[in-house]
């Protein structure tokens, strides 16, 4: 996920803000920590912020958790 975060340019304070969760959230996503759990208002604007489809997100996110499980 942080590949997507980095591809624009956003830091995971503006990540945050714009979902509306804790930067720390943004954080344990990216390593692999936590999945995203979000309502649907929040997981439509992290696609926009991210300007990516479903797919390339839901690919992200189990990028992020095998780096969590190879670690």
């Amino acid at each position: 996920m942080k590949q997507l975060r980095e591809r624009k340019n956003l830091r995971t304070v503006d990540v945050a803000s714009r979902v509306g969760v804790a930067e720390s959230t943004v954080r344990n996503w990216e390593y692999g920590k936590t999945l995203p759990k979000l309502r649907i208002d929040q997981f439509k604007e992290l696609l926009k912020l991210y300007e990516c489809s479903f797919d390339d997100l839901w690919l992200a996110v189990k990028k992020s958790k095998a780096i969590n499980t190879d670690s």
